[in-house]
Protein backbone atom coordinates (compact mmCIF):
# COMPACT_ATOMS: atom_id res chain seq x y z
CA UNK A 1 0.00 0.00 0.00
CA UNK A 2 2.98 2.42 0.69
CA UNK A 3 4.26 4.19 -2.46
CA UNK A 4 7.69 2.74 -4.23
CA UNK A 5 9.68 6.26 -3.50
CA UNK A 6 9.99 9.39 -1.33
CA UNK A 7 7.47 11.68 -2.34
CA UNK A 8 6.99 15.55 -2.24
CA UNK A 9 3.64 16.37 -0.98
CA UNK A 10 2.41 20.66 -0.59
CA UNK A 11 0.27 20.90 2.45
CA UNK A 12 -1.87 23.53 1.91
CA UNK A 13 -4.30 24.94 4.80
CA UNK A 14 -5.96 27.69 6.29
CA UNK A 15 -6.27 26.49 9.68
CA UNK A 16 -5.81 29.95 12.12
CA UNK A 17 -6.32 28.07 15.66
CA UNK A 18 -4.32 25.88 17.82
CA UNK A 19 -6.96 23.54 18.12
CA UNK A 20 -7.56 19.78 16.84
CA UNK A 21 -7.34 21.19 13.06
CA UNK A 22 -3.49 21.75 13.82
CA UNK A 23 -2.90 18.50 16.10
CA UNK A 24 -4.64 16.81 12.76
CA UNK A 25 -2.01 18.53 10.34
CA UNK A 26 1.11 17.78 13.04
CA UNK A 27 -0.02 14.27 12.82
CA UNK A 28 -0.38 13.76 9.54
CA UNK A 29 2.76 15.56 8.57
CA UNK A 30 4.87 13.97 11.18
CA UNK A 31 3.70 10.88 10.12
CA UNK A 32 4.51 11.37 6.62
CA UNK A 33 7.96 12.75 7.27
CA UNK A 34 8.85 9.92 9.31
CA UNK A 35 8.46 7.69 6.05
CA UNK A 36 10.59 9.52 4.31
CA UNK A 37 8.51 11.79 2.63
CA UNK A 38 9.28 15.79 2.23
CA UNK A 39 6.25 18.04 2.95
CA UNK A 40 6.24 21.64 2.49
CA UNK A 41 3.16 23.70 4.54
CA UNK A 42 1.61 26.63 2.45
CA UNK A 43 -0.76 29.06 5.05
CA UNK A 44 -1.14 30.99 8.05
CA UNK A 45 1.73 31.59 11.06
CA UNK A 46 3.73 28.42 10.06
CA UNK A 47 6.88 28.02 12.63
CA UNK A 48 9.42 25.28 12.94
CA UNK A 49 9.32 21.46 13.68
CA UNK A 50 6.00 20.09 12.24
CA UNK A 51 5.70 23.93 10.82
CA UNK A 52 2.35 25.49 12.94
CA UNK A 53 2.35 27.91 15.11
CA UNK A 54 -0.71 28.54 14.68
CA UNK A 55 -2.29 31.70 17.05
CA UNK A 56 -5.41 32.90 15.79
CA UNK A 57 -6.22 35.31 18.80
CA UNK A 58 -6.08 38.58 16.60
CA UNK A 59 -7.68 36.89 13.96
CA UNK A 60 -11.24 36.20 16.35
CA UNK A 61 -10.98 39.50 17.75
CA UNK A 62 -11.45 41.08 14.03
CA UNK A 63 -14.06 38.72 13.45
CA UNK A 64 -15.70 39.10 16.46
CA UNK A 65 -15.43 43.05 16.10
CA UNK A 66 -17.09 42.95 12.47
CA UNK A 67 -20.55 42.22 11.26
CA UNK A 68 -20.45 38.50 10.08
CA UNK A 69 -21.46 39.44 6.80
CA UNK A 70 -18.38 41.37 5.96
CA UNK A 71 -15.86 38.76 7.77
CA UNK A 72 -17.31 36.15 5.40
CA UNK A 73 -16.36 38.13 2.62
CA UNK A 74 -13.37 38.70 4.28
CA UNK A 75 -13.02 34.95 4.34
CA UNK A 76 -13.70 35.13 0.42
CA UNK A 77 -10.80 37.69 -0.20
CA UNK A 78 -8.15 35.30 1.61
CA UNK A 79 -8.12 33.78 -1.68
CA UNK A 80 -5.88 36.16 -3.61
CA UNK A 81 -3.37 35.88 -0.39
CA UNK A 82 -3.74 32.11 -0.47
CA UNK A 83 -3.68 31.62 -4.18
CA UNK A 84 -0.95 33.73 -4.15
CA UNK A 85 1.43 32.04 -1.80
CA UNK A 86 0.30 28.42 -3.33
CA UNK A 87 1.46 29.68 -6.23
CA UNK A 88 4.85 30.74 -5.73
CA UNK A 89 5.46 27.37 -3.66
CA UNK A 90 4.22 25.43 -6.63
CA UNK A 91 6.80 26.87 -8.75
CA UNK A 92 9.21 26.57 -5.79
CA UNK A 93 9.07 22.72 -4.27
CA UNK A 94 7.18 21.34 -7.99
CA UNK A 95 5.42 18.81 -5.77
CA UNK A 96 4.14 15.59 -6.85
CA UNK A 97 0.99 16.38 -5.52
CA UNK A 98 -0.91 18.84 -3.53
CA UNK A 99 -2.73 17.97 0.25
CA UNK A 100 -4.75 20.47 1.13
CA UNK A 101 -7.38 20.63 3.94
CA UNK A 102 -10.74 22.02 3.05
CA UNK A 103 -12.03 25.17 4.78
CA UNK A 104 -15.39 27.06 3.22
CA UNK A 105 -15.07 29.97 1.18
CA UNK A 106 -11.42 28.97 0.10
CA UNK A 107 -11.95 27.26 -2.97
CA UNK A 108 -8.46 29.22 -4.95
CA UNK A 109 -6.15 26.52 -3.47
CA UNK A 110 -7.48 23.22 -5.35
CA UNK A 111 -9.02 25.68 -8.41
CA UNK A 112 -5.29 26.65 -8.92
CA UNK A 113 -3.55 23.32 -8.49
CA UNK A 114 -5.77 21.95 -10.98
CA UNK A 115 -5.41 24.18 -13.27
CA UNK A 116 -1.71 23.94 -13.35
CA UNK A 117 -2.16 19.74 -13.70
CA UNK A 118 -1.48 18.71 -10.09
CA UNK A 119 -3.08 16.22 -8.20
CA UNK A 120 -5.00 17.27 -5.14
CA UNK A 121 -6.55 15.40 -2.34
CA UNK A 122 -8.84 17.82 -0.31
CA UNK A 123 -9.16 16.13 3.26
CA UNK A 124 -13.06 17.03 4.42
CA UNK A 125 -13.76 17.00 8.16
CA UNK A 126 -17.38 18.79 8.00
CA UNK A 127 -19.92 19.98 5.80
CA UNK A 128 -19.08 23.48 7.07
CA UNK A 129 -21.64 25.66 5.04
CA UNK A 130 -24.47 22.96 7.06
CA UNK A 131 -22.55 23.81 10.36
CA UNK A 132 -21.99 27.20 10.42
CA UNK A 133 -25.46 27.76 9.03
CA UNK A 134 -26.93 25.31 12.37
CA UNK A 135 -24.16 26.77 14.86
CA UNK A 136 -22.09 29.46 14.17
CA UNK A 137 -24.54 31.49 11.82
CA UNK A 138 -24.14 32.22 7.97
CA UNK A 139 -25.04 35.31 5.95
CA UNK A 140 -23.56 34.27 2.58
CA UNK A 141 -25.64 30.98 3.02
CA UNK A 142 -26.03 30.12 -1.03
CA UNK A 143 -22.63 31.53 -2.00
CA UNK A 144 -20.61 29.20 0.86
CA UNK A 145 -22.83 26.14 -0.45
CA UNK A 146 -21.66 26.82 -4.05
CA UNK A 147 -18.05 27.39 -3.06
CA UNK A 148 -17.90 24.00 -1.05
CA UNK A 149 -19.77 21.88 -3.55
CA UNK A 150 -17.54 23.55 -6.45
CA UNK A 151 -13.92 22.65 -4.38
CA UNK A 152 -15.31 19.46 -3.22
CA UNK A 153 -16.26 18.52 -6.85
CA UNK A 154 -12.62 19.89 -8.50
CA UNK A 155 -10.54 17.77 -6.47
CA UNK A 156 -8.42 15.14 -7.48
CA UNK A 157 -9.52 12.96 -4.52
CA UNK A 158 -11.74 13.82 -1.51
CA UNK A 159 -11.29 12.71 1.56
CA UNK A 160 -13.80 12.77 4.29
CA UNK A 161 -13.34 11.27 7.77
CA UNK A 162 -16.21 9.05 8.01
CA UNK A 163 -18.44 7.40 5.46
CA UNK A 164 -21.46 9.51 7.26
CA UNK A 165 -19.22 12.57 6.18
CA UNK A 166 -19.09 11.01 2.66
CA UNK A 167 -22.40 10.96 1.94
CA UNK A 168 -22.47 14.55 2.18
CA UNK A 169 -19.93 14.66 -0.08
CA UNK A 170 -21.55 12.31 -2.68
CA UNK A 171 -24.74 14.46 -2.82
CA UNK A 172 -22.73 17.30 -3.70
CA UNK A 173 -21.75 15.48 -6.88
CA UNK A 174 -18.49 13.70 -6.25
CA UNK A 175 -18.36 10.45 -8.03
CA UNK A 176 -18.01 7.47 -5.30
CA UNK A 177 -15.22 6.56 -6.98
CA UNK A 178 -13.08 9.99 -6.43
CA UNK A 179 -13.77 9.23 -2.78
CA UNK A 180 -12.49 7.89 -0.08
CA UNK A 181 -12.42 7.51 3.61
CA UNK A 182 -9.70 8.04 6.26
CA UNK A 183 -10.52 8.55 9.73
CA UNK A 184 -8.14 10.42 11.80
CA UNK A 185 -6.07 8.39 14.38
CA UNK A 186 -3.57 7.88 16.96
CA UNK A 187 0.25 7.88 17.77
CA UNK A 188 1.21 4.90 19.12
CA UNK A 189 4.73 5.72 19.99
CA UNK A 190 2.66 8.42 22.22
CA UNK A 191 0.62 6.54 23.89
CA UNK A 192 1.89 2.97 24.34
CA UNK A 193 2.57 1.71 27.64
CA UNK A 194 1.44 3.68 29.85
CA UNK A 195 0.76 3.13 33.85
CA UNK A 196 -1.96 3.61 34.75
CA UNK A 197 -2.09 3.22 38.67
CA UNK A 198 1.23 5.69 38.57
CA UNK A 199 -0.80 8.50 36.32
CA UNK A 200 -4.01 8.21 39.01
CA UNK A 201 -1.45 8.35 42.04
CA UNK A 202 0.05 11.68 40.27
CA UNK A 203 -3.57 12.86 39.95
CA UNK A 204 -4.60 11.57 43.40
CA UNK A 205 -7.06 9.60 42.04
CA UNK A 206 -5.75 6.60 43.81
CA UNK A 207 -8.56 3.78 44.72
CA UNK A 208 -11.09 5.62 42.17
CA UNK A 209 -12.61 4.27 38.89
CA UNK A 210 -12.19 7.79 36.76
CA UNK A 211 -14.14 8.91 34.17
CA UNK A 212 -12.76 10.81 31.37
CA UNK A 213 -13.60 13.37 28.61
CA UNK A 214 -11.09 15.82 26.66
CA UNK A 215 -11.83 18.11 24.29
CA UNK A 216 -13.19 21.28 23.42
CA UNK A 217 -16.33 21.77 25.86
CA UNK A 218 -19.72 22.42 23.95
CA UNK A 219 -23.17 22.44 24.77
CA UNK A 220 -23.80 19.48 22.55
CA UNK A 221 -21.12 17.16 24.03
CA UNK A 222 -23.74 16.47 26.79
CA UNK A 223 -21.77 16.36 29.61
CA UNK A 224 -24.85 17.80 31.68
CA UNK A 225 -26.24 14.23 31.81
CA UNK A 226 -23.11 12.78 32.53
CA UNK A 227 -23.13 14.87 35.97
CA UNK A 228 -26.47 13.61 36.53
CA UNK A 229 -25.50 10.37 36.50
CA UNK A 230 -22.69 10.91 38.29
CA UNK A 231 -24.38 12.36 40.93
CA UNK A 232 -26.52 8.99 41.38
CA UNK A 233 -23.71 6.88 41.90
CA UNK A 234 -22.28 8.77 44.66
CA UNK A 235 -21.96 6.77 47.68
CA UNK A 236 -22.24 3.42 45.51
CA UNK A 237 -18.79 3.32 43.82
CA UNK A 238 -15.52 5.46 44.59
CA UNK A 239 -16.03 7.43 40.92
CA UNK A 240 -14.71 10.38 39.71
CA UNK A 241 -14.98 12.82 36.47
CA UNK A 242 -11.51 14.04 34.91
CA UNK A 243 -12.32 16.57 32.39
CA UNK A 244 -9.45 18.12 30.20
CA UNK A 245 -10.46 21.22 28.05
CA UNK A 246 -11.93 24.55 28.20
CA UNK A 247 -14.99 25.82 25.99
CA UNK A 248 -18.35 27.99 26.63
CA UNK A 249 -20.06 25.48 28.63
CA UNK A 250 -17.38 24.79 31.37
CA UNK A 251 -18.80 27.29 33.66
CA UNK A 252 -22.52 25.84 33.21
CA UNK A 253 -20.90 22.70 34.06
CA UNK A 254 -19.25 23.55 37.25
CA UNK A 255 -22.49 24.92 37.98
CA UNK A 256 -24.31 22.10 37.43
CA UNK A 257 -21.51 19.85 39.50
CA UNK A 258 -21.87 22.61 43.19
CA UNK A 259 -25.96 22.44 42.21
CA UNK A 260 -25.53 18.15 42.67
CA UNK A 261 -23.38 18.78 45.13
CA UNK A 262 -20.23 16.40 43.70
CA UNK A 263 -17.98 19.64 42.79
CA UNK A 264 -15.33 17.29 44.69
CA UNK A 265 -16.13 14.51 42.95
CA UNK A 266 -14.97 16.37 39.41
CA UNK A 267 -11.62 17.47 38.29
CA UNK A 268 -11.83 20.41 35.76
CA UNK A 269 -7.93 20.45 34.59
CA UNK A 270 -8.51 23.35 31.99
CA UNK A 271 -6.38 23.61 29.20
CA UNK A 272 -3.57 21.12 29.02
CA UNK A 273 -0.56 20.94 26.83
CA UNK A 274 -0.28 18.39 23.92
CA UNK A 275 2.40 16.91 25.45
CA UNK A 276 1.18 16.12 28.75
CA UNK A 277 -2.39 15.16 27.52
CA UNK A 278 -1.04 11.75 27.67
CA UNK A 279 -0.44 11.15 31.28
CA UNK A 280 -3.57 12.64 31.89
CA UNK A 281 -5.89 10.01 29.72
CA UNK A 282 -4.07 7.15 31.39
CA UNK A 283 -5.13 8.00 34.56
CA UNK A 284 -8.77 7.19 33.10
CA UNK A 285 -10.72 3.81 33.09
CA UNK A 286 -13.76 4.69 31.12
CA UNK A 287 -13.35 7.54 28.38
CA UNK A 288 -16.92 9.30 27.67
CA UNK A 289 -17.63 10.32 24.16
CA UNK A 290 -21.02 12.01 25.66
CA UNK A 291 -21.88 13.38 21.96
CA UNK A 292 -20.60 14.48 18.89
CA UNK A 293 -21.90 15.78 15.48
CA UNK A 294 -23.46 12.83 12.87
CA UNK A 295 -20.40 13.00 10.63
CA UNK A 296 -17.82 13.63 13.19
CA UNK A 297 -14.20 11.20 13.47
CA UNK A 298 -13.93 12.64 16.90
CA UNK A 299 -9.63 12.98 17.57
CA UNK A 300 -9.63 11.29 20.94
CA UNK A 301 -11.60 8.17 20.43
CA UNK A 302 -8.25 6.67 18.66
CA UNK A 303 -6.51 7.98 21.61
CA UNK A 304 -8.83 6.32 23.72
CA UNK A 305 -8.29 2.84 21.83
CA UNK A 306 -4.49 3.26 21.64
CA UNK A 307 -4.81 3.49 25.85
CA UNK A 308 -6.94 0.19 25.92
CA UNK A 309 -9.60 2.56 27.58
CA UNK A 310 -13.11 1.07 28.05
CA UNK A 311 -15.33 3.36 25.88
CA UNK A 312 -19.01 4.86 26.43
CA UNK A 313 -20.47 6.66 23.02
CA UNK A 314 -23.48 7.05 21.55
CA UNK A 315 -24.59 4.64 19.10
CA UNK A 316 -24.44 6.78 16.40
CA UNK A 317 -23.68 5.42 12.71
CA UNK A 318 -20.51 7.64 12.41
CA UNK A 319 -18.95 5.81 15.59
CA UNK A 320 -20.23 2.54 14.50
CA UNK A 321 -17.86 2.69 11.59
CA UNK A 322 -14.81 2.65 13.98
CA UNK A 323 -16.47 0.72 17.47
CA UNK A 324 -18.41 -2.61 17.84
CA UNK A 325 -20.55 -2.06 20.79
CA UNK A 326 -20.18 -5.24 23.53
CA UNK A 327 -16.79 -5.36 21.80
CA UNK A 328 -14.72 -2.18 21.51
CA UNK A 329 -16.78 0.09 23.58
CA UNK A 330 -20.82 0.21 25.03
CA UNK A 331 -23.05 2.23 23.05
CA UNK A 332 -26.00 4.20 24.25
CA UNK A 333 -29.12 5.33 22.34
CA UNK A 334 -27.94 9.17 22.31
CA UNK A 335 -29.63 11.85 24.92
CA UNK A 336 -30.98 8.69 27.25
CA UNK A 337 -30.14 9.20 30.32
CA UNK A 338 -31.57 5.91 31.77
CA UNK A 339 -29.06 3.55 29.53
CA UNK A 340 -26.04 5.57 30.28
CA UNK A 341 -26.48 5.71 33.86
CA UNK A 342 -26.82 1.58 33.19
CA UNK A 343 -23.83 1.48 31.04
CA UNK A 344 -21.99 3.53 33.76
CA UNK A 345 -23.15 1.16 36.67
CA UNK A 346 -21.95 -1.54 34.78
CA UNK A 347 -18.44 -0.49 33.74
CA UNK A 348 -18.17 1.07 37.30
CA UNK A 349 -19.31 -2.17 38.90
CA UNK A 350 -17.12 -4.35 36.70
CA UNK A 351 -13.52 -4.57 36.04
CA UNK A 352 -13.55 -7.16 33.77
CA UNK A 353 -15.84 -5.52 32.01
CA UNK A 354 -13.78 -2.42 30.99
CA UNK A 355 -10.54 -4.37 30.77
CA UNK A 356 -12.48 -6.47 28.16
CA UNK A 357 -13.58 -3.64 26.27
CA UNK A 358 -10.51 -1.78 26.66
CA UNK A 359 -8.61 -4.57 25.07
CA UNK A 360 -11.31 -4.96 22.46
CA UNK A 361 -10.51 -1.16 21.23
CA UNK A 362 -6.66 -1.05 20.92
CA UNK A 363 -7.32 -4.96 19.18
CA UNK A 364 -9.74 -2.90 16.42
CA UNK A 365 -7.30 0.13 15.80
CA UNK A 366 -3.93 -2.13 15.77
CA UNK A 367 -6.11 -4.45 13.17
CA UNK A 368 -6.93 -1.80 11.21
CA UNK A 369 -3.99 0.51 11.28
CA UNK A 370 -6.05 3.62 12.88
CA UNK A 371 -2.82 5.50 13.39
CA UNK A 372 -1.19 8.38 11.72
CA UNK A 373 1.09 6.44 10.44
CA UNK A 374 -1.59 4.22 8.56
CA UNK A 375 -3.39 7.05 7.16
CA UNK A 376 0.30 8.58 6.10
CA UNK A 377 0.65 5.29 3.62
CA UNK A 378 -2.89 5.94 2.81
CA UNK A 379 -2.42 9.23 1.74
CA UNK A 380 1.05 8.46 -0.39
CA UNK A 381 -0.24 5.71 -1.68
CA UNK A 382 -3.50 8.18 -2.94
CA UNK A 383 -0.80 10.33 -3.96
CA UNK A 384 1.05 8.19 -6.32
CA UNK A 385 -2.16 6.10 -7.77
CA UNK A 386 -2.38 3.68 -6.18
CA UNK A 387 -5.60 1.37 -5.67
CA UNK A 388 -8.33 2.84 -3.32
CA UNK A 389 -8.11 -0.04 -0.77
CA UNK A 390 -11.18 0.87 1.90
CA UNK A 391 -10.54 0.39 5.18
CA UNK A 392 -12.81 -2.43 6.69
CA UNK A 393 -15.53 -1.61 8.58
CA UNK A 394 -16.86 -3.33 11.83
CA UNK A 395 -19.89 -5.83 11.15
CA UNK A 396 -22.48 -3.96 13.33
CA UNK A 397 -21.33 -0.44 11.11
CA UNK A 398 -24.59 1.11 9.31
CA UNK A 399 -22.94 2.84 6.03
CA UNK A 400 -25.29 5.76 4.76
CA UNK A 401 -26.76 5.03 1.58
Amino acid sequence: MQSQRPLRILFHHRIASRDGQAVHMEELVAALRRQGHSVSIVGPALGTGTDVRADGGWVEKLRNALPPAVTELMELAYNGVAAARLLAALLRERPDAVYERYNLFTPAGVWLARALGYKVLLEVNAPLAAERAAHGGLCWKRLAAWTERATWRAASRVLPVTQALAAHVHAAGVPADRVTVIPNGADLARLDRLDRAAAKSVLGLEGKVVLGFTGFLRPWHGLEGTLEVLAGLAGTHPVHLLVLGEGPARADLEAKAAELGISDRVTFAGLVGRADVPRYLAAMDVALQPDCTDYASPLKLFEYMALGLAILAPDKPNLREILADGESALLVPPGDIDAQRAALLALCADRSLRERLGAGAKLTLLLRDLTWDGNAKRVADLATGGQDRPLPLPRNAVVPS
